[in-house]
Protein backbone atom coordinates (compact mmCIF):
# COMPACT_ATOMS: atom_id res chain seq x y z
CA UNK A 1 0.00 0.00 0.00
CA UNK A 2 1.38 3.18 -0.98
CA UNK A 3 2.59 5.51 1.90
CA UNK A 4 2.66 9.01 2.39
CA UNK A 5 6.20 10.50 1.36
CA UNK A 6 6.39 14.28 0.63
CA UNK A 7 4.32 17.12 0.53
CA UNK A 8 5.37 19.26 -2.18
CA UNK A 9 3.68 22.38 -4.22
CA UNK A 10 5.06 23.76 -7.28
CA UNK A 11 6.22 27.92 -7.19
CA UNK A 12 7.00 30.31 -8.89
CA UNK A 13 9.70 32.03 -7.55
CA UNK A 14 11.69 29.84 -5.24
CA UNK A 15 13.72 32.48 -2.93
CA UNK A 16 10.94 34.39 -2.09
CA UNK A 17 9.19 31.21 -1.00
CA UNK A 18 11.80 29.66 0.95
CA UNK A 19 12.04 32.96 2.70
CA UNK A 20 8.21 32.33 3.32
CA UNK A 21 8.60 28.88 5.01
CA UNK A 22 11.90 30.30 6.89
CA UNK A 23 9.99 32.92 8.32
CA UNK A 24 7.72 29.95 9.76
CA UNK A 25 10.89 28.06 11.35
CA UNK A 26 11.44 25.55 8.23
CA UNK A 27 15.61 25.32 8.59
CA UNK A 28 15.78 25.52 4.90
CA UNK A 29 20.03 25.86 3.04
CA UNK A 30 20.44 29.71 2.15
CA UNK A 31 21.73 28.02 -1.22
CA UNK A 32 18.43 26.21 -1.84
CA UNK A 33 17.43 29.91 -3.19
CA UNK A 34 18.22 29.03 -6.86
CA UNK A 35 17.88 25.49 -7.05
CA UNK A 36 14.70 23.89 -8.85
CA UNK A 37 13.94 21.40 -6.27
CA UNK A 38 14.51 21.51 -3.00
CA UNK A 39 13.29 19.06 -0.30
CA UNK A 40 13.56 18.94 3.47
CA UNK A 41 13.08 16.14 6.06
CA UNK A 42 10.24 17.02 8.39
CA UNK A 43 10.65 13.67 10.56
CA UNK A 44 8.51 10.54 10.49
CA UNK A 45 9.68 9.63 6.99
CA UNK A 46 8.05 12.82 5.52
CA UNK A 47 9.62 15.27 3.31
CA UNK A 48 8.68 18.42 1.92
CA UNK A 49 9.58 19.68 -1.26
CA UNK A 50 9.25 22.84 -3.76
CA UNK A 51 9.68 22.87 -7.28
CA UNK A 52 9.73 25.09 -9.94
CA UNK A 53 7.52 25.30 -12.65
CA UNK A 54 10.64 24.34 -14.84
CA UNK A 55 11.68 21.50 -13.05
CA UNK A 56 7.70 20.23 -12.93
CA UNK A 57 8.02 20.56 -17.28
CA UNK A 58 11.36 18.58 -17.45
CA UNK A 59 9.78 15.30 -15.36
CA UNK A 60 8.03 15.18 -18.88
CA UNK A 61 8.15 17.48 -21.86
CA UNK A 62 4.80 16.08 -22.75
CA UNK A 63 3.36 16.48 -19.57
CA UNK A 64 -0.91 15.99 -20.06
CA UNK A 65 -1.76 18.12 -17.06
CA UNK A 66 -0.83 21.77 -16.50
CA UNK A 67 1.43 22.75 -13.49
CA UNK A 68 0.11 23.25 -10.23
CA UNK A 69 1.29 26.16 -9.22
CA UNK A 70 0.09 27.73 -5.57
CA UNK A 71 -1.51 24.54 -5.03
CA UNK A 72 0.18 21.02 -2.68
CA UNK A 73 0.68 17.85 -3.84
CA UNK A 74 1.30 14.85 -1.90
CA UNK A 75 3.86 12.20 -2.95
CA UNK A 76 3.01 8.76 -1.99
CA UNK A 77 5.96 6.12 -1.67
CA UNK A 78 5.28 2.90 -3.22
CA UNK A 79 7.36 -0.59 -2.59
CA UNK A 80 8.21 -1.42 -6.19
CA UNK A 81 7.96 0.33 -9.90
CA UNK A 82 5.40 -2.53 -10.05
CA UNK A 83 3.43 -1.37 -7.39
CA UNK A 84 3.22 2.02 -9.36
CA UNK A 85 2.13 1.08 -12.35
CA UNK A 86 -0.68 -0.91 -10.54
CA UNK A 87 -1.97 1.75 -8.73
CA UNK A 88 -1.70 3.84 -11.57
CA UNK A 89 -3.57 1.48 -14.00
CA UNK A 90 -6.17 0.94 -11.15
CA UNK A 91 -7.09 4.56 -10.78
CA UNK A 92 -7.13 5.71 -14.23
CA UNK A 93 -8.95 2.54 -14.89
CA UNK A 94 -11.64 3.43 -12.14
CA UNK A 95 -12.56 6.85 -13.98
CA UNK A 96 -9.68 8.71 -12.40
CA UNK A 97 -7.53 11.06 -14.11
CA UNK A 98 -4.15 10.40 -14.89
CA UNK A 99 -1.96 13.37 -15.01
CA UNK A 100 1.86 11.87 -15.98
CA UNK A 101 1.98 7.79 -16.67
CA UNK A 102 4.32 5.99 -15.24
CA UNK A 103 7.97 6.68 -16.05
CA UNK A 104 11.73 5.71 -15.38
CA UNK A 105 13.19 9.01 -13.84
CA UNK A 106 16.68 10.45 -14.64
CA UNK A 107 16.48 10.38 -10.36
CA UNK A 108 16.45 6.53 -9.96
CA UNK A 109 13.20 6.28 -9.26
CA UNK A 110 9.53 5.12 -10.84
CA UNK A 111 7.11 8.02 -11.15
CA UNK A 112 3.81 8.71 -12.33
CA UNK A 113 1.25 11.00 -11.38
CA UNK A 114 -2.70 10.67 -10.63
CA UNK A 115 -5.20 13.74 -10.33
CA UNK A 116 -7.65 13.66 -7.54
CA UNK A 117 -11.33 14.80 -8.55
CA UNK A 118 -10.27 18.69 -7.81
CA UNK A 119 -6.95 18.51 -9.73
CA UNK A 120 -4.89 18.64 -6.33
CA UNK A 121 -1.62 16.24 -7.72
CA UNK A 122 -0.59 12.84 -6.22
CA UNK A 123 2.57 11.69 -7.20
CA UNK A 124 3.66 7.88 -6.58
CA UNK A 125 6.89 6.71 -6.61
CA UNK A 126 9.30 3.64 -6.08
CA UNK A 127 12.94 3.85 -6.33
CA UNK A 128 14.48 2.01 -8.93
CA UNK A 129 16.75 -1.00 -8.18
Amino acid sequence: MPRIDSIATIVENMCRTLGFYRLLGFEIPEEADHEGYVTIDLGYRVRFAWNTEEVERSFNPGLQAPPIAGRMGITLRCDNAAEVDAVYSEIVGAGYRGGLEPFDAPWGSRHCRILDPDGNAIDLFAPLP
